[in-house]
C-alpha cells in the first residue's frame, strides 16, 4: 500500500546554534572540524552512530589506504596527525611493527575510535553522537543553509549554524539544499559494497609459511580460483582485497562483494547487510579449509554497516576529470594532492575491476572548486561526494584523500566567518592554501618552497 499523510504544522525548539556546522563523523567530517575549531570557529559534528570513524569503524574496513606517492607522504596535516596518534596508542608489538609505515597501515578500529574522541574533543569542537539531519533549512532565496533539523532521542529539534560542512559521503545534506548530483555509472550501476570483519585465533606465521611454500601471493588469488572451481566460493574477484594484520592472532578482512547496494537506500542497506554476514560465514568456512594459518579462525566483528564505495557525487564549481588525474594536473586553488590509484570495483561478478596508477614521487592537485556545490554558498562537500568524474572518484573516495579535503573545508569556513560573515567562493584561496601549509598540510613543492620563504621574511 502506498499514499501519502500530512504531518500537521510544527514549531520545533532550537537546540544549539554554531557557526560551523559538521554532518558526517567520517574521515572528512573529523577533519574538518578539528582544522574548523582550532581555527577559532565554534564548531558542532553530527554522527548517527556512538563513535567517530566512517567506514574505517562503523564497517571495519581493515586498513588505511596510502599516505605516501611511494616516495614521500603526500597526505599529511590532520590525517598524518591521527594515523600517528593511532599508532601511538596500539600495543609495543603494533608499534614495532608498523611505526614506520605510512600505506595500508592495519586500522584497530576500538583504538581509533578513542583517538578519534580525544582528538575532536582537544580541538573544542562539539560533539553529538546518535543523531541524523532530516531535514535542511534554507534562506528564501534559496542560497544559504540556515540550519537543519535533527532527530534523536531527544525528539526534533533545529540546529542553527552559520557554515556547513557536508561530511555525510553520500552528499545528503548537499542534495536537501537541492544540489545537482550524479550517482554510479552512465547506466546507474555502483561499485559494490563489502563487508569486513575481524577475525581472531589466527596464525600470521603459518600463513606466511604457506604463501612461501605455495607461491601464492598475499591475496591468495590461487586459493580462491581453488575454491571457486570447486563451489566453496561464489564465482567474483579472484583474490582477497586484503589481510591487515592487527597482531598475529588478529586480522582484518576486505574480501568480496555484495552486488546492486545502493548506499543511499535503506532496504538496500538492510539486504547488504543480511547477505553480507552470510558470505563471511561462507568465507571463513573457505578460509578454514583451504589457508593455512586459519584453521581456527573465529569471527570476533562484522562491520555495523556494509561497507560503500559510491553513491553520489555532487555537481560542483569544477568537476575533476580522469584526464586531470592522468595528465597530473595542478591547479591555482589547490587545496589537496592525490596520488591514490583509480580503484573501480565491478558493478557485477563478471565485470572487471579498473586501476589505473601513477608513476612514483607523482600526484595531482585536488581544487577548491571540487568541495563547492553549485547554487549554494555556506556549504562544503569534501570527501567521497566531492565533485568529480566517476573514474576519479575510485580514486578521490579512500580516508586519506577525506582527510585532506575535511582539512581544507573546516578552514575555509573558519576563514570565511572570521573575515565578516563571507561566503564560501568568497574566501581568499591564497590565505587558505597559506594557511593550510603552515598547519601541516602538502599541496606541492611551489606551495612548501613560498611557505619556507615566507616564514624566513617573518623571523
Amino acid at each position: 500500500m502506498s499514499g501519502t499523510w500530512k504531518l500537521p504544522g510544527q514549531e520545533l525548539p532550537v537546540s544549539a546554534e554554531t557557526e560551523v556546522l559538521v554532518v558526517g563523523g567520517g574521515p572528512a567530517g573529523i577533519a574538518t572540524a578539528m582544522a574548523a575549531a582550532r581555527n577559532g570557529a565554534k564548531t558542532l559534528i553530527l554522527e548517527q552512530r556512538g563513535f567517530l570513524g566512517g567506514m574505517g569503524t562503523v564497517s571495519l574496513v581493515p586498513a588505511f589506504c596510502p599516505y605516501t606517492d611511494h616516495e614521500k607522504p603526500v597526505i599529511r596535516g590532520i590525517g598524518l596527525e591521527l594515523l600517528e596518534r593511532m599508532k601511538k596508542a596500539c600495543p609495543p608489538e603494533y608499534q614495532e611493527k608498523y611505526s614506520e609505515l605510512l600505506d595500508w597501515v592495519p586500522i584497530d578500529a576500538e583504538i581509533l575510535k578513542r583517538v578519534y574522541d580525544d582528538a575532536v574533543l582537544e580541538s573544542g569542537a562539539r560533539v553529538l553522537f546518535h543523531t541524523m539531519v532530516i531535514q535542511v533549512l534554507k534562506n528564501e532565496k534559496g542560497s544559504l543553509i540556515e540550519g537543519v533539523v535533527i532527530a534523536n532521542k531527544s525528539g526534533l529539534s533545529v540546529v542553527k549554524c552559520n557554515y556547513i560542512i557536508d561530511a555525510t559521503g553520500d552528499a545528503d545534506i548537499a542534495v536537501g539544499a537541492g544540489v545537482p548530483f550524479q550517482k554510479g555509472g552512465e547506466k546507474g550501476e555502483l561499485q559494490p559494497g563489502t563487508m569486513c570483519y575481524l577475525l581472531a585465533r589466527t596464525d600470521k606465521a603459518r600463513f606466511n609459511q604457506y604463501l612461501k611454500e605455495s607461491g601464492d601471493n598475499g591475496q591468495i588469488h590461487k586459493a580462491v580460483v581453488k575454491a571457486q572451481e570447486n563451489g566453496d566460493l561464489p564465482e567474483g574477484r579472484k583474490e582477497v582485497s586484503g589481510f591487515a594484520w592487527v597482531a598475529d592472532d588478529l586480522v582484518g578482512v576486505n574480501f568480496g562483494h555484495v552486488f546492486g547496494v545502493d548506499g543511499t537506500k535503506a532496504e538496500d542497506l538492510t539486504r547488504g547487510a543480511i547477505e553480507g554476514r552470510k558470505l563471511v560465514e561462507i568465507q571463513v568456512a573457505f578460509l578454514r579449509k583451504y589457508v593455512p594459518g586459519f584453521e581456527n579462525a573465529h569471527v570476533v566483528a562484522t562491520g555495523e554497516q556494509i561497507g560503500i564505495r559510491e553513491t553520489r557525487r555532487i555537481e560542483g564549481d569544477y568537476v575533476l576529470q580522469a584526464e586531470d588525474f592522468i595528465e597530473m594536473r595542478e591547479f591555482p586553488d589547490d587545496i589537496a594532492r592525490n596520488s591514490y590509484f583509480i580503484d573501480v570495483h565491478m558493478a557485477t561478478s563478471k565485470d572487471q575491476i579498473r586501476f589505473h596508477h601513477l608513476p612514483h614521487g607523482k600526484s595531482h592537485g585536488v581544487p577548491y572548486r571540487c568541495i563547492l556545490p553549485k547554487g549554494v554558498d555556506n556549504l562544503w562537500v569534501p570527501g567521497r561526494a566531492a565533485s568529480s568524474d566517476r573514474a576519479v572518484q575510485g580514486s578521490l573516495r579512500v580516508m586519506p584523500n577525506c582527510f585532506a579535503m575535511g582539512q581544507a573545508a573546516g578552514i575555509a569556513a573558519s576563514l570565511a566567518g572570521q573575515s565578516g560573515g563571507l561566503t564560501s567562493r568568497q574566501v581568499d584561496i591564497s590565505l587558505l592554501q597559506r594557511t593550510l601549509v603552515q598547519q601541516g598540510a602538502w599541496l606541492g613543492e611551489a606551495h612548501e618552497a613560498a611557505a619556507v620563504l615566507a616564514q624566513g621574511r617573518s623571523e
